[in-house]
């Protein structure tokens, strides 16, 4: 065994557990890597897998059970905080919707296979007030399918995870740095996509007292609400005179809004 697998090795359940801990609660760094790797030690006797997965299982329970909370209580609004943490931005939320939409509390065991949606499922589900046993059963047959399919997929991959590891460890401080590099790059460059369409939502935003200086000016903004169905169960609350819009089916709705009048679209 290399010094760099006997490090893995001696430290591997905790760095699983912490890796995903993080993970799941919105911080961008993947984890997938780090449980297929605990596959790959697990598959030459130097980790025990069982310790890895209720580590990665209960990590990701903890994660989700915290955002659930958070969801239950201050609904849409931790989603938009969670819009405003995420380096995507344009699809956190909508995307997520449509997957509860079409597969209610069944989309918990799929979303940690799709990007973008791992974190903002427990708060969504949270807020549309799913029940907590149906959110911890479904939400734990996701999280298990996914930790133990990521350790499946590096107990397979072993002999060629362990060959990497060699190179690695042969390269020293210089696979380190690049790494590092790799990863910097890697969230230098979704920052950037972040930061460009928060540009483009700010220019584009009307704040609320100028709306209502409009309105009281005798301007009549005509206003659409193309809220989600499951932000409009989660809130109720409509402004005066919006017209409600089916954002997955806008266009006959909007065949009929006039050109000539200011619009000014609501959005969850």
């Amino acid at each position: 065994m290399n010094e760099l697998s006997a490090v893995l090795a001696h430290y591997g359940v905790g760095l699983v557990f912490g890796n995903v801990l993080l993970t799941q609660l919105g911080v961008p760094l993947p984890a997938i890597p780090t449980m297929m790797l605990a596959g790959a030690l697990a598959a030459g006797g130097q980790l025990s897998v069982l310790q890895a997965f209720v580590a990665a299982l209960g990590a990701s329970m903890i994660a989700d059970a915290i955002w659930y909370s958070a969801g239950r209580r201050y609904g849409h609004r931790v989603l938009a905080l969670l819009c405003r943490m995420s380096f995507s931005p344009e699809s956190c939320v909508r995307q997520t919707e449509r997957v509860f939409l079409r597969w209610g509390a069944g989309a918990l065991v799929i979303a940690k296979f799709v990007p973008g949606l791992a974190t903002v499922a427990p708060p969504l589900a949270g807020a549309i007030r799913l029940g907590t046993g149906t959110f911890t059963l479904f939400n734990g047959i996701g999280a298990a399918l996914w930790a133990g399919g990521s350790m499946l997929a590096g107990w397979l991959l072993s002999q060629q995870i362990d060959a990497l590891l060699d190179r690695l460890a042969r390269m020293g401080t210089y696979a380190a740095g690049g790494l590092l590099i790799l990863l910097a790059g890697y969230m230098t460059f979704k920052w950037f996509e972040r930061y460009r369409f928060l540009a483009q939502l700010r220019a584009a935003r009307i704040a609320v007292p100028e709306l209502n200086e409009m309105i009281e000016r005798g301007d009549e903004p005509l206003i659409l609400d193309v809220r989600s169905a499951a932000a409009l169960d989660a809130d109720l609350r409509t402004l005066p005179n919006a017209v409600l819009i089916d954002p997955d089916y806008p266009d006959a709705a909007l065949a009929s809004v006039p050109r000539e009048r200011e619009i000014v679209v609501y959005c969850s």
